[in-house]
């Protein structure tokens, strides 16, 4: 591996593209708190790629966390990169611009590593078309020894196998310590001259969290084998033991254009208590860990001081499962409620404590408040195992609009094994229920938004076995619900519906085999971007490359898999299977 030189292009990006795009403020970098270091002094340089535009990119707390580690290294350099919006693909393209970094406006295609963070499938064909911008041939076996590693890593990479084909090496797990050893056994490889195949034959040997492709196969029974001795078949998702003392970003950049979530955001724990049967997150970042009351409020001082933010966000898989939260909501409000600074809680769940809540959280901004419930009717929160009775959420509704909440948001998932047409139709009864506790309180019906979205079965998860509902399914849900809502007469009630080709689509690519390289090069050949925007979205790319692939896209996501057979991501790191078959077995006897 070599010290390549890197390509500034910076007044090519101000002279011929920041003028001819409607936001410049997404290209042009120079936030306060950014860091920029010299590139040409820095051993290992990593381009940290978020596969989606720069408002959204921003709100991203693992791109922050990632970015302040690796520039806190010395001699290693981390600039951003994100995507760039349709007009100014546009003009990259008729420019011949090639993809660049916020920081020094240097050619992706120059630095050392590429970090792809993946928290959606829908985001995989910008990975190809952000490797395509930089220059880079899109899949791994075309790339030559000059060329940057390119390593994915977020929620894609704990099933790996439908982008095997185009990246150098997947990291499992969570990544805070895992991109420190990953990046100084590189610049270990750079020093001793080593090739980019001995690093990652190294790293694959050394570190259980990474997965190299290109050394591995799969055999007819679809289990994974090792072309090179030695290497393990099976990984395990790295983990950080020490969430307290995790770094946390001490500055955080300040978007020039107002991104998604502009806050102080801080994780509190992670991980979740919970075991909601769909929800990949509960049973793929285990254990639980929480950090004290005492460094998140020391770290949300600090940031609040780098950045003016006028929100502090308090994340977590599940906040109100935080173990010390009433002692930390007194000490946030005894700081920043004389700045006029508020608090901003997600993740609530419905249960005694959230009827506490409201009360105690005397800053929170109380236009709305947001409520997971996923399923109407008690049965069906036996069958995701969340259990939630229809007791304890009144009495939290009722809490909320009691301390000032003014409206509600809800999020109900249809689609679930079991459910029944009546389970549908309580979605519109059990919205207008919580609609009128309002009216106990001041008189007034609350206005009630509730998202519908259609059940995704997710790899490490006791659904993945199971496959989606069909598009008919879906369709005649949809009509259930706004037809019980015409019989109600429901005026504070408006039902949003997610898209169901989106859906679809995601169950047949989170649950896919190496046979899906095909299909994402195809589609993204055939026009196919920014698949989680309307604007970019259009379903005939994808079904007419899972056609080109012998495949048909509705069967791929409506696929069910047999508890006794391999799995398509069985190898990669996640839950034991004996205790996803556990929760599988418990769900089938509440469904009879």
């Amino acid at each position: 591996m070599i010290h390549k030189e890197i390509q500034s292009i910076k007044d090519v990006v101000s002279r011929q593209l920041l003028p001819f795009v409607r936001k410049p403020g997404r290209y042009i970098g120079g936030e306060i708190n950014q860091v920029k270091k010299e590139l040409h002094g820095c051993e290992v340089r990593a381009a940290l790629c978020f596969p989606d535009i720069y408002e959204i990119g921003m709100s991203y707390l693992g791109i922050q966390v990632l970015y302040s580690i690796l520039n806190g290294i010395d001699g290693v350099a981390a600039e951003r990169v994100f995507a760039p919006w349709f007009d100014a693909e546009e003009v990259m393209r008729a420019k011949n611009i090639p993809l660049f970094t916020m920081e020094s406006h240097a050619a992706v295609a120059d630095f050392d590593l590429i970090g792809f963070s993946l928290t959606n499938e829908l985001c995989y064909t910008n990975l190809l078309n952000l490797l395509d911008l930089a220059g880079l041939e899109v899949r791994s076996e075309n790339r030559t020894e000059d060329d940057p590693i390119i390593i994915v890593g977020g929620q894609a990479a704990n099933c790996a196998e439908p982008l095997s084909a185009f990246a150098d090496m997947f990291v499992l797990g969570e990544g805070e310590e895992a991109a420190v050893e990953i990046v100084e056994l590189y610049r270990q490889a750079k020093q001793e001259g080593k090739s980019k195949k001995e690093f990652l034959l190294e790293a694959a040997r050394r570190f259980s969290f990474v997965y190299v492709p290109q050394f591995y196969e799969l055999d007819d029974a679809g289990l994974l084998k090792a072309k090179v001795d030695g290497l393990p078949t099976e990984f395990k998702n790295a983990v950080v033991r020490d969430f307290e003392n995790a770094p946390i970003p001490e500055k955080p950049i300040v978007p020039f254009v107002q991104a998604i979530h502009e806050r102080v955001s801080i994780e509190i724990m992670r991980g979740c208590p919970g075991r909601c049967r769909f929800c990949q997150a509960s049973f793929c970042r285990r254990p639980v860990r929480v950090r004290s009351v005492d460094r998140i409020v020391e770290a949300a001082k600090q940031q609040y001081a780098a950045t003016g933010f006028n929100t502090v966000s308090l994340l977590s898989l599940s906040t109100s499962d935080y173990p010390y939260l009433d002692e930390l909501v007194e000490a946030m409000n005894t700081h920043f409620a004389p700045l006029r600074v508020g608090l901003s809680l997600p993740s609530l769940r419905v249960q005694k404590q959230l009827q506490l809540l409201p009360k105690m959280v005397t800053s929170v901004r109380k236009g709305g408040l947001t409520i997971a419930v996923e399923a109407a009717s008690e049965h069906l929160r036996q069958v995701i195992n969340k259990p939630i009775t229809d007791e304890d959420l009144f009495a939290a509704v009722t809490a909320a609009f009691e301390a000032g909440f003014l409206r509600l948001k809800l999020y109900f998932i249809v689609g679930f094994p079991g459910e029944t047409e009546e389970d549908i139709q309580k979605i519109v009864d059990l919205s207008q229920k919580l609609s009128a506790l309002r009216k106990e309180v001041d008189g007034r019906f609350a206005d009630i938004t509730a998202a519908i979205s259609w059940l995704v079965p997710k790899a490490h998860t006791p659904f993945g076995w199971l496959g989606q509902k069909d598009r008919a399914y879906f369709e005649n849900a949809k009509e259930l619900i706004l037809s019980r809502k015409r019989e109600l007469k429901l005026r504070f009630v408006k039902f949003n519906f997610h898209e169901c080709d989106r859906s679809i689509l995601e169950s047949a690519m989170g649950r896919g085999d190496r046979r899906l390289c095909d299909v994402v090069e195809t589609a993204w050949r055939n026009g196919a971007k920014f698949d989680l925007w309307s604007e970019g979205f259009e379903i005939k790319h994808w079904q007419n490359a899972f056609s080109a692939a012998g495949l048909n896209l509705e069967t791929e996501a409506q696929k069910s898999f047999s508890p006794d057979k391999p799995l398509p991501w069985s190898h990669f790191g996640g839950p034991d299977t004996g205790g996803l078959l556990k929760h599988y077995h418990q769900s089938m006897p509440t469904l009879a």
